[in-house]
């Protein structure tokens, strides 16, 4: 199982929008820039965040792009089911009827099984909580840093 760059590249994106959350709306070429992602590829993935009313656009002037919730009300899992269309190890996971077997396949009950730990890790972790993750990883953090 692997995730697509698109499933990746997304939540960089939703990342860097969370960052900047109290700021005016983000222009995508910003995001892009700085999360190095070719811009045509990031509108594509903006149209699909937005579609699923995870992102807002906002046109004009003093436009760009904002989440549409606070960080602490959107979870990964949401982020990657949109770009992805969910997360599945095997095709009998997916749908028990591609395989005639799955009923009684012991691998299948195994695949489950890790597909069900690897989306409550993914339901478990808020844009809130990606920010507090990498304010740690970059040694910032909302006040000011003091080194003696």
């Amino acid at each position: 199982m692997k995730l697509s760059t698109k499933g990746r590249y997304g939540a960089r994106a939703m990342l860097d929008l969370a960052i900047h959350n109290d700021e005016q709306p983000i222009l995508l070429k910003d995001v892009a820039k700085r999360q190095d992602i070719s811009i045509r590829y990031l509108e594509n993935i903006m149209t699909a965040l937005v579609a699923a009313d995870l992102v807002r656009s906002t046109r004009g002037r003093h436009g760009g792009f904002a989440l549409s919730r606070s960080p602490s009300g959107i979870r990964l899992s949401e982020i990657i089911y949109v770009l992805e269309g969910g997360l599945f190890l095997t095709e009998c996971v997916k749908n028990k009827k591609y395989c005639k077997r799955s009923d009684v396949c012991v691998t299948n009950d195994i695949w489950k099984n890790v597909q069900d730990k690897m989306m409550e890790v993914l339901k478990s972790i808020t844009l809130k909580d990606m920010v507090d993750m990498h304010l740690k990883k970059t040694g910032k953090s909302g006040k000011g840093m003091y080194y003696i």
